[in-house]
């Protein structure tokens, strides 16, 4: 029968992985051991993008989702969720009173894949390596609290930080901290194409058409050593050119599991639908979607009509007519299950008010209506993502103060040309590194974040950020004057944050944790059962 599971930790996260034409491969629910799930998400190599599956590159929830399953970190997050727990490591802890020494002894008889020893000097390489490659993509700032990494024979590791940082547990859980060996991964340059190699649970195995990974098989890895236990010995991912399609295939048997991108409607249909075997599982999630800003871009750099647009987008009827009950209008860079999070918008803009509006921009002499486009991905954020910005044009349109465009760019167009500053204003998703409100803040306004934005604001990044990381309250005051600042300055407008959903036929288990409490797949946790 189908059912409608919901589950409910305290956190909890939203993604997929991989790739972009249906792949051909035997498995499925009629296919024997293999499980395999569906994406929509592609996954190309291009000019711009060369490495995509490096660690030292890759920044999208899509390429961590591969490399979690492949690469190992020094600690991981817990099933559910929780404070992180040592994983290629034994133990790992703050060895001062100002979280400024981090040492971890690794696992006795670590081993890549290959069988060749995992050592400290391995680690080090690793976290040096991609210090020093300090990709565009802007990852390598999750580690810009490390001054030096010292290692003490062939287990231990010894993080010597800059500055206090509470959180720099939860950056060794991200791939960007994973263990490669210099075998693989060069120095001083990225690992070009689909190949990962590493210590985590799996192997991966890329299948490439036209410079597009299209399938990607995960298989034990026998050398694992970790928290992970796996359900299974092997898993496909398979890409799908559409949400249709994807659904299509789950309900014939083709695959066993979909996670994203599934559409509004099939959500809703796979909630209400009391019949078929095919389960649906509903999880809070920590996604955010919101409009970034050039701020140097000529029609939006007066912070007056930012603020306008801040003034007259009405959450509460976009929610409601793209997705429901799927999200939830969003009034900070902080989702409100964050601890930390403020409603820093609401507080400043109140309900949406055209009079205000225009009064913003009448004070600071912008003459109305204002010229601009609004730029978004076809293909990366889903099929709604089109109905989202049309409604968006409306809203802004139909207040008399703006003559808004629609623009929709495939995302292998779209990211390169959002991080060389050619939108004025486009729409981003987010999903967490880890959940911590300082990682819904700092990748947006700290020096060389991940949008390349030219926005600035120097209290922000040398005295507010700083100091919110040496504090253990994560609810701190100056993560509010931070979200308070973002509010009046509007580099960026939050928009809504968004629940999570994995689809699966009934035969699979472990689907409840098939997403941690940052959107990232955890294959492991996968099975098969018997049938309802």
């Amino acid at each position: 029968m189908n059912r409608k599971t919901l589950v409910l930790p305290a956190l909890a996260g939203l993604l997929a992985p991989v790739l972009a034409a249906c792949g051909g491969s035997d498995g499925g629910s009629k296919g024997g051991g293999t499980i395999v799930v569906g994406t929509t998400d592609r996954f190309t190599v291009s000019s711009d993008a060369p490495a995509p599956l490096d660690p030292a590159y890759a920044y999208d929830v899509e390429t961590w989702n591969v490399l979690h399953q492949s690469v190992q970190t020094l600690m991981s997050l817990p099933k559910g969720d929780g404070e992180p727990v040592a994983d290629a490591a034994e133990k790992c802890a703050f060895t001062d009173s100002g979280n400024e020494r981090y040492a971890c002894t690794l696992r006795d008889g670590l081993e890549f894949a290959d069988g060749d020893a995992v050592t400290a000097a391995d680690v080090k390489y690793s976290f040096d390596r991609a210090r020093a490659i300090n990709a565009d993509s802007g990852v390598s700032g999750l580690l810009s609290t490390i001054d030096t990494v010292e290692t003490q024979g062939d287990r231990e590791v010894i993080f010597h930080l800059n500055t206090a940082d509470a959180t720099f547990p939860y950056k060794l859980t991200t791939p960007v901290a994973g263990i490669v060996s210099p075998k693989f991964y060069a120095k001083k340059t990225l690992r070009n194409g689909f190949s990962v190699d590493g210590s985590g649970p799996y192997t991966m195995k890329a299948r490439v058409r036209n410079d597009e990974m299209v399938d990607a098989v995960f298989t034990r890895n026998p050398h694992y050593k970790g928290t992970a236990t796996l359900n299974n010995d092997k898993v496909e991912m398979r890409s799908f050119a559409d949400a249709d399609a994807m659904g299509a295939a789950l309900s014939k048997g083709a695959i066993d599991v979909m996670t994203r991108t599934m559409s509004p409607d099939q959500i809703r249909k796979l909630s209400n639908d009391t019949g078929g075997n095919v389960d649906l599982v509903e999880m809070p999630g920590l996604e955010i979607r919101y409009l970034a800003f050039n701020t140097d871009a000529p029609s939006v750099k007066d912070k007056a009509v930012r603020q306008a647009m801040a003034q007259v987008v009405n959450r509460s009827d976009l929610v409601s007519r793209v997705y429901g009950t799927q999200a939830e209008p969003l009034y900070s860079l902080v989702p409100a299950t964050v601890t930390g999070h403020s409603n820093s918008f609401f507080n400043k803009y109140g309900d949406p008010n055209t009079a205000k509006a225009k009064a913003l921009l009448a004070k600071a002499g912008v003459t109305a209506p204002v010229k601009l486009t609004l730029h978004y991905t076809t293909d990366h954020y889903g099929s709604a993502s089109k109905k989202e910005f049309d409604i968006l044009q409306q809203q802004l349109n139909s207040s008399g103060l703006f003559d808004v465009d629609v623009q929709g760019t495939p995302w292998a167009k779209f990211r390169p040309a959002e991080k060389k500053g050619q939108y004025e204003v486009y729409g981003m998703g987010w999903f967490p590194d880890f959940p911590d409100a300082d990682n819904f803040l700092a990748p947006f306004l700290d020096k060389g974040n991940f949008l390349s934005s030219p926005y600035t604001n120097n209290q922000i990044r040398h005295s507010l950020i700083p100091q919110s990381r040496r504090e253990a309250d994560r609810g701190s005051s100056s993560l509010t004057t931070i979200q308070d600042i973002v509010a009046n300055d509007v580099p960026v407008l939050p928009l809504w944050q968004g629940k999570q959903y994995v689809a699966a036929r009934d035969d699979i288990t472990g689907t409840a944790y098939a997403l941690n409490s940052t959107s990232s797949l955890q294959l492991w946790e996968l099975g098969r059962g018997v049938s309802d």
